[in-house]
Order: structure tokens, then sequence, then C-alpha cells
């Protein structure tokens, strides 16, 4: 499907297509470098999320106990 929409890019669409490709592979190395170095410094500042509380709902403990007790001895 990919192919068939190339085939009916204009040669100016191409150009375009093609510029903006080029410019995010440039970009990529550049940002994966911003979201490594933002990471550890997050990890240096606060190395232990102290506001973290697993996700735990009501609806999700009743369906254990019933699947659970479906189970039998």
């Amino acid at each position: 499907m990919i192919a068939a929409m190339a085939q009916r890019l204009t040669p100016d669409q191409r150009r375009t297509r093609e510029r903006v490709e080029g410019l995010i592979g440039l970009a990529a190395p550049v940002l994966n470098l911003v979201l490594a170095a933002g990471d550890r410094i997050s990890r240096i500042v606060e190395p232990e999320d102290s506001e973290y509380y697993p996700v735990r709902s009501g609806l999700l403990e009743a369906e254990g106990r019933e699947s659970r007790e479906d189970a039998g001895p």
C-alpha cells in the first residue's frame, strides 16, 4: 500500500518527503541524547520516586478473588 502511494507522488512531493525524512534522520541521534541526558538527570536528582503508587483497583482485586474461588481447593 505504501509503495502504491509512493507512485502517486509528484516529483516535488518526493523531494519534499526525502528532505523531511533526512531532517528527521539527522535529528534522531540528537533527540536520543536529549532523552538519555534527561533520564540520567532525573535519576540523579531523585533516585527513588517517593510519589509512585502501584496501580491497584478494587475491581481488579475482586476479579482475582472470584477467579480463585472458581478454581476451588
